[in-house]
This record gives C-alpha cells, structure tokens and sequence, in this order.
C-alpha cells in the first residue's frame, strides 16, 4: 500500500484523484488546502489529517518522513500556475509527484523540473487521460494503420461554466494559462498524441469565455472551438452542461461519455511505473504557449 498526500483538496478536479488513490487499494494520509469546504474527503479517506495552513502541512509530511512514515506520492490539484513550485516541492520531499494538467504554464519551466528529477531521483507524472479514452485509444490505432489519406477535423468543446469562473484564479490568464489552457490542454495533447507536432498553428476571436482557431498536421487539418459559455451549447443537448464532440472527414466521433474510469487508470498505470512523464506533456505545452503568443 503506498501513502498519499494532496495538495488542493477543495479543488473541482481532487474527487476524481481521491476516489483513485481508494479504487488502487492506497491510503491518503494528509490533504491541504487553504479552503476549508473539503466534506468529500469522508466519501473517501475521512482520517486523513487537514490542513488549511502550508506550513504546518509541510511540517506534519517532515516527521512522517523522520519517523520511517514518509509519503510515497504527492497528488497536485493546486492551481495552474503553482504546479510547478508545487511539483518541486514533493520531488525535494523524496516522493513522486502526480500532476494535473497543466504540469506548467510555460514549457521552459520544463527543464528546471527535470533537473530536480534527476537531482531527487523522483518522478513528475503528467495526467494526460484523454490518451486513455477508449475511443481516442481506437481512433490512434486507425490513424497509425492508414498509410495515406488527410483527416479533416472538427473540435468543439463546450463545458459551461458560471459567472464566479472570471472571478477566480481560472478567469486570470496569468494563473490559468486562459481557456487555450485551462479548458484545451488536454484536447491539443489529444491531437498530438493522434498526429504529431502541428506545422502551422493560428488562432483567433479570442474572448472572454470562448477561443478558437485551426491546427495543420501531416496528415491533418484541424478547427478548433472552446467555450465555457452556455450559449455555446448545442440544439438538443438537453440539461447537460457540456458537450464535446469530434467531426473527422464529416463522420461525428462523440466522446461525451467515457471519462469516470480515466483517471483510476491513470493511477493503475503510474503504480505500474506507466505513466507520462514531463516528456510526454512537453508538445502539448509548448502548443498553448503558441496559441496563447
């Protein structure tokens, strides 16, 4: 059984990270977060001990760690724009770091990280679950299998959201890396992984709730559409507030649904010793950086 911490416990996205750590049989022994509104810890790991205050989070993991009870992974669901501290702290610590997206905001802080690894020998893995998604993993196998051919892509990914996501960290583009990265980081590592490095990279109509613009790839055109705007949403998309969805050569690949088991088997698959590492998020950072400039 391996020993777990978390920082970022009140977050949208620490849910999904405790319920794993629980499904793979480990044990979360300390969570911090400045905000106190952390009741879905009791769902899952409601002895761990809470702290609202780093320093003393930082205090209580060091005499774990003196007393042989150290922790073996730190979880980052902090956000954007401290993954990166937040990261070098639990490789210094002596654990391995689970990271969601993005690791960083700008792709040069990649290497600063990297030399920590190798300083700590410890691991940062990247949460990169779309690579996982069950169609995406079919769509990569059609993609390698085709020896010619041009894919003509159309992405939309609308996920509403309300008016307190201007006001908090997210609406500032200095700490989220805006929409291109907040929302979309996960999509243009979707292509990557699907079609290599782009050629040619545009975007625009930046706006305060949406952004758009277009990817060329080898073998791929791509226009991409993301929006936290309800307006945005489709005809007939009911009471769902989100809609994702890929047109390819005019045949609609819907990946609404299949996400609830992903991050359990990014779990299973960084436990194995599996999973993405910094290199691996490298491209799709360096993306958002473009799109962003």
């Amino acid at each position: 059984m391996k020993r777990f911490a978390i920082i970022g416990a009140a977050g949208y996205v620490a849910p999904r990270h405790m319920e794993a750590i629980k499904v793979t049989g480990n044990e979360l022994v300390a969570a911090y977060d400045k905000f106190d509104s952390v009741g879905v810890m009791d769902r899952y790991f409601p002895y761990a001990d809470f702290f609202i205050e780093f320093e003393r989070f930082d205090r209580h993991l060091e005499k774990l760690k003196r007393e042989g009870k150290g922790i073996d992974y730190l979880v980052i669901c902090s956000p954007n724009y401290l993954h990166d501290a937040h990261c070098r702290y639990g490789l210094k610590l002596g654990a391995d770091v689970i990271c969601e997206k993005p690791v960083v905001l700008n792709a040069r802080n990649l290497d600063g990280l990297q030399l920590v690894e190798t300083q700590t020998n410890k691991n940062i893995n990247c949460i990169l679950q779309l690579r996982l998604h069950p169609k995406i993993v079919e769509l990569k196998k059609q993609v390698d299998a085709a020896s010619a051919g041009h894919y003509n892509i159309d992405l939309k990914y609308v996920t509403h959201r309300g008016n307190w996501y201007n006001i908090s960290w997210k609406g500032d583009d200095s700490k989220s890396g805006g929409i291109e990265t907040n929302i979309g980081i996960h999509l243009f590592d979707m292509l990557i992984y699907l079609f290599g490095k782009p050629t040619e990279v545009s975007a625009s109509n930046k706006q305060n709730k949406s952004a758009k613009g277009s990817l060329k790839f080898k073998n791929a055109s791509v226009d991409w559409f993301l929006s936290i705007d309800a307006n945005d949403l489709p005809e007939g998309n009911g009471s769902s507030s989100f809609h994702r969805s890929i047109v390819i050569n005019d045949e609609l690949l819907d990946f609404t649904s299949g996400f609830d088991q992903l991050h359990i088997q990014s779990y299973e698959a960084i436990l194995a010793g599996n999973g993405f590492r910094l290199a691996n998020a490298r491209e799709s950072i360096e993306l958002v950086n473009q799109i962003r400039k």
